[in-house]
């Protein structure tokens, strides 16, 4: 550690721009990783708020919410951790003609998802027409008691709360009663009408066997949702093919490195310093190199999360991003190796003979 301090303080100019390097490096990872984390949480913040483990569907529907249609008889008896929910894309207008694509939730007011939806402003859906939207249209210009028109309709709907973490598919959720579901959705008021579209579950042991209904775990509902899985796996192969550049990077800068000190390092060895001490300072070296990078990454992440509008779906959650500092630091360490065949095997005599 001691030479490798020594080094450092030595090659300044060397070594900072390896630290830079590390730092734009570090810094790209956690701004992807914080924007895929943001993407994702706001794909599926309003299913996670619903704190279900189970979604049965019609058959039919693709596993998507959106296209099933449940009956009466399909969904049978329903327990007290069972809950009917009726879902369909709307397009919001308010009266200054400010258009806004949105998800219309249908609940019922007896049933726990409506009863646990958290109110962060006004009060929940207590009547026909009525709507708890998603916290961001307050940035919209929407407030309590606003009054929006869904899919044209001549219909007059109001705002009367505001509730978090209410979007699904990065669109905003509206919460109303499942009756103004059936109307959007136009399913008809007969008994043998459709009823909702899923029947959800807090049970993990909750199964639908009935015709034509399949049931699924929120996982599954959650991977098809309509560019989720494709989005994520983009981010993940964007990360590891930058933890793979990183590699490569830190290992050329290094070797540069250390083959202009293998001068040093002969007359070390000529002096009787054995080769493991050099491989230590080489490794000790590269460890304060990347550790430096990757702390001021994270400094500079740290601020950018300060300074980041709340209108940009990014999520800084710290313990993923230690783990992608750490998976940098491993890279660094990694790329270290492949200068020490160099330095192990340097011979005093030709290297400060030539």
């Amino acid at each position: 550690m001691f030479l490798a301090l020594k080094e450092i303080k030595k090659e300044k100019l060397r070594s900072g721009l390896v630290i830079g390097m590390i730092i734009l490096i570090g810094y790209l990872i956690f701004i992807l990783t914080s924007l895929a984390l943001g993407l994702a949480r706001e794909n599926t913040a309003a299913i996670n708020s619903w704190n279900i483990n189970k979604v049965a569907l019609n058959d039919n529907a693709n596993v998507d919410m959106r296209q099933s249609l449940v009956t009466k008889k399909q969904a049978r008896q329903l327990t007290e951790n069972e809950a009917y929910l009726g879902e369909t894309s709307v397009v919001a207008k308010n009266a200054g003609n400010k258009k806004i694509s949105a998800v219309f939730v249908g609940l019922e007011d007896n049933q726990f998802i409506a009863q646990n939806l958290k109110i962060s402003q006004g009060h929940k859906v207590n009547g026909p027409n009525q709507l708890v939207v998603d916290d961001s249209l307050k940035d919209k210009g929407f407030k309590l008691n606003s009054t929006l028109y869904l899919n044209g309709s001549k219909t007059p709907y109001k705002i009367v709360g505001f509730t978090k973490n209410a979007k699904l598919n990065i669109a905003p959720v509206f919460y109303g009663q499942l009756d103004s579901w059936k109307t959007l959705r136009g399913v008809g008021t007969q008994s043998t009408a459709p009823v909702a579209s899923a029947i959800v579950s807090k049970n993990a042991k909750y199964n639908n066997n009935q015709t034509s209904v399949q049931t699924y775990t929120k996982q599954q509902i959650i991977n098809k949702l309509p560019g989720y899985t494709a989005q994520n796996n983009t981010f993940v192969m964007m990360i590891a093919f930058l933890m793979v550049i990183s590699l490569v990077i830190i290992a050329v800068f290094l070797y540069i490195l250390t083959m202009q000190k293998l001068p040093n390092y002969a007359v070390l060895r000529a002096q009787g310093i054995p080769g493991k001490v050099l491989v230590g300072a080489t490794i000790s070296q590269s460890f304060l190199l990347v550790v430096s990078g990757v702390i001021a990454a994270g400094l500079l992440t740290a601020l950018t999360a300060v300074i980041m509008p709340v209108t940009v779906p990014m999520s800084f959650d710290v313990p993923i991003l230690v783990f992608a500092g750490i998976g940098l630091l491993v890279m660094g360490l990694l790329g270290s190796l492949v200068s020490l065949k160099s330095v192990l095997n340097v011979d005093p005599v030709k290297v400060i003979g030539g």
